[in-house]
């Protein structure tokens, strides 16, 4: 079987990992960030140690035959046992069940990690094997009863994890159940390649020669049921990622409106931001200029003035002439929200300059009242109110 097979899902893990180096560091105490930093990294280690080319420079620098093959077995356990461990995580429940059930799970593994080696270094396997190892070994004393050791907890830990997620994944919709369901197929098809290796094992006994399934058939699936996984754990984190970046610029277009019309009652020039900076950065700015204008309008919110009241002081802060049309604006869209004039006290216009979802409506308010009165901000020049001019 090719090498590609091998190194190529390993890079993928690899590259997985390093895109979460930076959160696995900022929320290491996290249960499930901890998870996940231990189980891409061994998906990483057993891809590249089960490849050929790795297995005989292992044995050569190990001055020992076959030394890769138990490296490999407890590595690949010691996986299973992360992976079940990161869907008990992941799915929660009660803390003290959960971590009896992890605990449990990496005593029992852990066990099985040191029974491996301890039956590979009572057995004799002088002939180095690169690829049919399970095949050839498999009828030699204290090897053989490692290979199955190995095999029948590899099919434990699929199996509980299939069962995990199907069971899970009636409870829940969306993206994190379609995560469910491709982590339970590649749960299905690592019970797949353990039962090929076991076939292949069996043909031995029986003086038959099935090697084929062991060493071709076999990492096929198991290849490609650790990318169903990888894309399976991956997908409700990128969605929801997704999702939010989403909802983050569907905010941005939303305060369009808002910043247009207030940008023409500020008495300064805004802050241009390149073209080809973040979103959140031009969101962050959007919103600055929008709060920093309403807070020159801010007399004129949600009070109305006596007959015949002050004009707004000239100076610096003061509203310039041609800004009397768009002010009104913003005023009037206040208003809207607040069932009209002089309904809202000096808290609800604070409230809304703090709330992000406040400054979101008044902006959909905005858009709405702006073809009312000829345009976005571009309206007649009279104000609903004396005190805006």
């Amino acid at each position: 079987m090719s090498s590609v097979y091998y190194y190529l899902p390993a890079v993928l893990l690899l590259a997985s990992f390093a895109l979460r180096v930076p959160g696995l560091v900022r929320h290491w105490r996290d249960p499930l960030v901890r998870s996940v930093g231990v189980v891409l990294p061994l998906g990483v280690v057993v891809f590249f140690f089960a490849a050929p080319p790795t297995v005989s420079e292992v044995n050569a620098l190990t001055g020992v035959a076959n030394f890769s093959a138990p490296l490999v077995y407890a590595v690949v356990t010691a996986g299973s046992a992360a992976v079940i461990n990161l869907m008990l995580t992941w799915q929660g429940g009660p803390e003290e069940r959960r971590r009896a059930a992890t605990l449990w799970c990496a005593g029992a593994y852990g066990a099985v990690i040191v029974a491996l080696l301890a039956l590979f270094a009572l057995g004799d396997a002088p002939d180095e094997r690169l690829q049919d190892f399970d095949t050839y070994y498999s009828t030699t004393p204290y090897l053989r009863e490692m290979i199955v050791l190995y095999l029948v907890a590899h099919a434990v830990a699929t199996a509980v994890l299939s069962v995990l997620c199907r069971r899970w994944a009636r409870e829940v919709t969306g993206l994190l159940r379609t995560g469910l369901v491709l982590i339970g197929a590649g749960g299905v098809l690592g019970l797949g390649y353990t039962v090929g290796k076991l076939l292949a094992v069996g043909a031995r006994w029986t003086g038959h020669d099935w090697d084929g399934i062991s060493t071709t058939v076999a990492p096929s699936m198991a290849a490609l049921s650790s990318l169903l996984q990888c894309v399976g754990f991956a997908l409700p984190a990128i969605g929801e990622s997704l999702r939010r970046q989403w909802d983050r610029w569907s905010r941005y277009q939303r305060l369009a409106p808002l910043w247009e019309t207030v940008r023409a009652v500020v008495p300064y020039e805004l802050v241009r931001i390149p073209p080809w900076s973040s979103l959140s950065r031009r969101h962050l700015r959007r919103t600055c200029d929008i709060r920093d204008g309403l807070r020159l309008l801010t007399p004129y919110l949600g009070a109305v003035p006596a007959a015949g009241g002050p004009e707004p002081a000239a100076g610096p802060g003061a509203l310039k002439r041609e800004a009397a049309a768009h002010a009104a604006l913003v005023i009037e869209a206040f208003d809207s929200l607040h069932g009209g004039p002089g309904a809202a006290g000096g808290g609800s216009v604070q409230s809304l300059i703090d709330s992000d979802d406040g400054l979101v409506r008044l902006s959909d308010a905005v858009r709405v009242l702006a073809p009312r009165r000829g345009g976005r901000g571009h309206g007649p020049s009279a104000a609903p109110r004396k005190a805006v001019s």
